[in-house]
């Protein structure tokens, strides 16, 4: 059975209230979905609470998922709109930008680490120039490695409209990076 097929049966298991079930996805994917919601809310603590909160979600309203679209991608739009909600509520307070900043990759050189930090920040500023729509786009396909489809489905946008964006984000970036003295590659 395929991983989509686990998780539509597990879905079906929920919508019949089985506890075992939820735990089950939430084992699953509970790692991915507290790192998307990360990304919006950028505190780790607001980040595993909506995490929760999109797991009870999906006990709530595990019968009203229908199969038109991935589990992934229908546990992934329960989780932008809850972060997007949350963000809208708390728009005037300000959120912990540096946590991304204080990941080290300990397999490196303290050399490499700093080179890979400093490029990083540059990047994430890069990237922070975008607008809104192209940072999610993304954000979705490269950091969550969702397919076209999938984040046409989750954002509730057009295939072609998460094309357009994609080009432009793309562009945009690179020139950008270019601008910013940022080779494609890593130290």
């Amino acid at each position: 059975m395929t991983s989509d097929g686990q998780d539509r049966e597990l879905l079906a298991r929920i919508a019949k209230k089985d506890a075992t079930a939820v735990q089950a996805l939430f084992a699953r994917h509970q790692t991915r979905i507290f790192r998307f919601i990360l990304r919006f809310v950028r505190n780790e603590a607001i980040a595993e609470e909506l995490c929760n909160e999109v797991f009870l979600e999906v006990w709530r309203k595990a019968g009203s998922y229908r199969g038109q679209s991935a589990a992934t991608t229908w546990l992934m739009s329960i989780a932008r709109n809850k972060a997007i909600s949350l963000l809208r509520k708390r728009s005037d307070e300000e959120l912990d930008d540096d946590y991304a900043e204080t990941l080290a990759d300990d397999s490196d050189t303290p050399d490499v680490d700093v080179a890979k930090q400093d490029k990083a920040e540059i990047m994430r500023r890069c990237i922070d120039k975008l607008s809104a729509q192209h940072k999610e786009i993304i954000d979705l396909i490269y950091y969550h490695e969702m397919s076209v489809s999938e984040v046409s489905e989750t954002l509730g946008i057009p295939v072609n409209t998460v094309k357009t964006r994609m080009f432009y984000a793309r562009k945009q970036l690179s020139e950008l990076f270019k601008s910013a003295g940022i080779d494609r590659g890593w130290p």
